[in-house]
């Protein structure tokens, strides 16, 4: 679904961003899981050529069913609370190179947790249509939170008194990530399938296959 053209400044930005959260969906709409997508941006160095992968993982097995990348330059400047307008054109590319669509998508970004409520998992999961969440090792809202040592401990974050995420704890006594919903999908299933497909691991095996190979990516001939 084409929602708007990318070519834009920062202002009709913000707009695009104003206007689309009112059509965000928080709600679980999965009736079925059975493939897991994972999707990272990796940058070769600053101000040069970006590299953007979506890998798509079988539930509950974490078995590769497809991936794809994409390479280019990146077209917006790098601004806290518009990284979709830099990430989203090279991660909708990888996307339409895909055999198979995933049931859900966890991206390497924040979904409602994030200035203006729209980040990046809510942006392409509004966009494809996918539910999608938000995993990051870093906030951008401000989160002094420390849940407790243990696995699936929580400690919320909340946005003008509403809960738009969570500080997850996927490994007991590791730092903790930062989950929230991106589009058609609540927070608590949200937090159910993240720690579900982090097998061990601080971040989910599917954001860890796609940065893995975004790495690969740039490390090729002609790509740094």
């Amino acid at each position: 679904m084409v929602l708007h053209s990318w070519d834009v400044g920062v202002e009709e930005a913000v707009r695009i961003q104003e206007t689309l959260r009112q059509r965000v969906v928080l709600e679980n709409t999965i009736s079925e899981l059975k493939s897991v997508g994972g999707g990272d941006v990796g940058y070769a160095k600053e101000g040069g050529p970006l590299v953007g992968v979506i890998v798509v993982l079988s539930f509950p097995e974490m078995e590769l069913l497809d991936a794809a990348s994409a390479h280019g330059e990146a077209s917006f400047p790098y601004i806290p609370g518009l990284l979709s307008f830099r990430e989203g054109p090279i991660l909708i590319e990888a996307m339409n190179r895909l055999k198979i669509r995933p049931d859900v998508m966890i991206y390497e970004g924040q979904g409602i947790a994030y200035p203006r409520g729209f980040g990046l998992a809510s942006h392409l999961g509004l966009w494809f249509d996918i539910p999608s969440i938000g995993g990051t090792k870093k906030p951008l809202l401000r989160s002094l939170a420390s849940p407790a040592r243990s696995r699936g401990s929580v400690e919320w974050i909340e946005r003008e008194g509403e809960k738009v995420g969570a500080a997850l704890r996927t490994r007991e006594g590791i730092k903790p990530i930062f989950v929230s919903p991106g589009h058609r999908i609540d927070l608590a299933t949200s937090i159910q399938i993240v720690l579900a497909t982090c097998r061990g691991f601080r971040i989910p095996v599917p954001l860890r296959r796609a940065h893995h190979l975004t790495r690969q990516n740039l490390a090729l001939p002609g790509r740094r």
